[in-house]
């Protein structure tokens, strides 16, 4: 199955690594703008590699501040080959407990979707692909780690971390999601080996980081083709990833709600309410704060907020069967599939998944109240409300080799940019060195 290799990892010289809160930055893909603009003002944060600013030839002005950070020492490569140990100290809302996500950073060899080693949950866009593949064949720089999920019910590797991470190389003290991060080291080659066994029994599902993750698929693929001779242990055949396990209780899914930017058709509330009764009880209810409760652990239960008032959704069992979509039972029985299903295509005509992933009338926000006040304001027309996915069903999913409805997950908190990169250029050796 998945064969993973220790990294001799670059990270930020020590006296900057004690101020590592200053360069860390958000993955490409959950940066807002306004964020953007804040981290670029710093000359030396990771941005600049994994983001950066848009121009005639934004890889290539990545590529040059990456040749300058390493001859200056901004940047030191380990000299022993690794295993990052990584961990996530969270909470969530209304919940006293403190969570620890545990994992650690290593190379994974990029194998593609057919190989079933790797299993994907979601699709992804062309443009954003070959964006991440450019980036990386300019730079052969990893700039941050997708995240990927094995499965080990007897938990034989948390021992090793959890003794390493006794001993951290660098530590944030609030990241801008509110988590604590903490980064530390396995050099112990008995030790990665042990690790490397696991891991070959395991396949991998990777919760974040599709188009990182289809970049390095596509710069393996071009660099293959331009060198029939290659062995197969060339650096570029493998990808930086996070792995966590999948059996822990401190993997969170949150949900992520559909907010309704338009009616189509234009669509008068009245429509649009009478158009879902066919498919769904609909209930009113007097305050729309309470509507994560009220739909919470209820299958093919949904908030929806329209005009001020709020409203519990649920599906009618028995029309559940006139999901034509073709695809597995499995993404049949997600609550996001009867949600895209019946309201998006049937009620409001967007049809099919194709569709529905380009139409502009339909945002994907996953604050709560954010969603209330968008509709409150004129913003947005309507607020669907949805329970989260459970790590069960994503599994099932994968193994079932279909994908879900788009933004279905959302894993929290998401890992970090910043706290290591890895070299995937030609001279680069690949595993422990003897």
């Amino acid at each position: 199955m998945a064969e993973i290799q220790p990294i001799r990892a670059w990270r930020y010289n020590p006296e900057l690594s004690q101020r590592i809160d200053e360069y860390v930055s958000p993955l490409f893909d959950v940066v807002s703008a306004k964020q953007r603009e804040a981290l670029y003002r710093n000359p030396l944060n990771s941005i600049h590699l994994s983001v950066p600013r848009q121009g005639e030839d934004p890889a290539g002005e990545a590529l040059r501040r990456l040749i300058e950070w390493e001859q200056s020492g901004v940047l030191l490569q380990d000299a022993v080959p690794a295993i990052y140990v990584y961990y996530q100290y969270f909470r969530l809302p209304g919940s006293p407990r403190e969570y620890c996500r545990k994992g650690f950073m290593c190379h994974i060899r990029a194998y593609d979707w057919a190989e079933e080693v790797v299993l994907r949950h979601e699709n992804t866009l062309p443009a954003s692909v070959n964006d991440r593949a450019e980036l990386l064949s300019r730079t052969q720089f990893q700039t941050s780690a997708t995240h990927g999920l094995y499965r080990d019910e007897a938990f034989e590797l948390e021992r090793y971390l959890d003794e390493a991470i006794l001993d951290p190389l660098c530590q944030t003290e609030e990241d801008y999601q509110g988590a604590r991060d903490v980064l530390a080291v396995i050099q112990d080659a008995e030790v990665i080996q042990r690790f490397q066994a696991l891991l070959a029994e395991r396949q991998v599902i990777l919760a974040d980081g599709h188009h990182r993750y289809e970049g390095s698929l596509a710069y393996r693929r071009a660099r293959m083709a331009a060198d029939p001779q290659h062995t197969g242990q060339e650096p570029w055949h493998y990808h930086l990833m996070y792995l966590t396990n999948a059996a822990a209780d401190d993997l969170r899914i949150l949900p992520t709600h559909r907010l309704l930017l338009e009616l189509p058709g234009g669509l008068t509330d009245a429509e649009f309410l009478e158009r879902l009764v066919p498919y769904f009880v609909i209930t009113p209810k007097d305050d729309a704060f309470d509507l994560p409760e009220i739909i919470a652990g209820k299958p093919w239960a949904f908030g929806l907020y329209l005009d001020r008032q709020p409203y519990k959704l649920r599906l009618r069992p028995e029309v559940h069967a006139q999901l034509a979509w073709d695809t597995t039972p499995e993404v049949k029985n997600l609550d996001l599939t009867v949600l895209h299903y019946f309201v998006l295509e049937r009620a409001l005509g967007i049809v099919g998944p194709d569709a529905q992933r380009q139409w502009a009338g339909v945002a994907y926000v996953r604050n709560f109240p954010e969603c209330l006040q968008r509709v409150d304001s004129g913003e947005a027309r309507a607020a669907l409300i949805t329970n989260e996915v459970t790590m069960a069903e994503v599994e099932r999913v994968c193994h079932s080799g279909a994908v879900m409805p788009p933004k279905s997950t959302f894993f929290y908190p998401k890992t970090l940019g910043g706290l290591l990169f890895t070299s995937i250029r030609d001279d680069e050796p690949v595993g422990l060195l003897r």
